[in-house]
């Protein structure tokens, strides 16, 4: 069905039927229950304080009481991905979203400050993230805001000596 005829379909119905139909999805399809409980309720601070407990936990994981060994960090970049694309998806503040993106980053570069990592992927991973927050943060007009934790990144990258520093630089660059 094409945008077009959908919104054919919804002209012919009633206030009651599509409230109706609203309802239904409320119920049936818990994305639209997400989406419609952010839209009446936007705690974004809550939001965002909950999405950097859980970026954070990816590198720093919280050892259970009684436990007798501490959990590995498990640096999974998918999870700050997942989080991100939720946030762009409720329509979060551009702040918001950019906040989480640096965070990601900064979370990431304090662990490597601390641990070694071999990974080659990692240091990729971490830039292709610094890309997206960069241009993120341009092309939603908010860069001056983030400028100085943008850089402040990049040179972080060359306080640790990371292979991939000069990627860092280069973007800047062209700034």
């Amino acid at each position: 069905m094409s945008k077009r005829d959908l919104k054919k379909y919804l002209g012919q119905l009633t206030k009651e039927q599509l409230e109706e139909q609203i309802v239904e999805l409320y119920e049936k399809f818990a994305p639209v229950k997400v989406y419609y409980d952010f839209v009446f309720n936007p705690k974004e601070d809550k939001l965002l304080q909950e999405s950097k407990v859980k970026i954070s936990h990816e590198y720093f994981p919280i050892k259970k009481p009684n436990a007798k060994w501490r959990p590995k960090a498990k640096m999974r970049r998918s999870v700050a991905q997942k989080i991100i694309k939720h946030f762009i998806m409720l329509g979060v503040d551009s702040f918001v979203i950019a906040d989480i993106m640096l965070y990601n980053i900064e979370i990431a570069q304090t662990f490597s400050s601390n641990n070694f990592i071999k990974q080659e992927l990692f240091y990729k991973s971490i830039f292709n993230s610094f890309e997206q927050a960069v241009n993120f943060s341009i092309s939603n007009g908010i860069f001056a805001e983030f400028k100085a934790r943008i850089i402040a990144i990049q040179e972080e990258t060359v306080r640790q000596k990371w292979k991939n520093k000069y990627d860092f630089e280069a973007i800047l660059d062209k700034i």
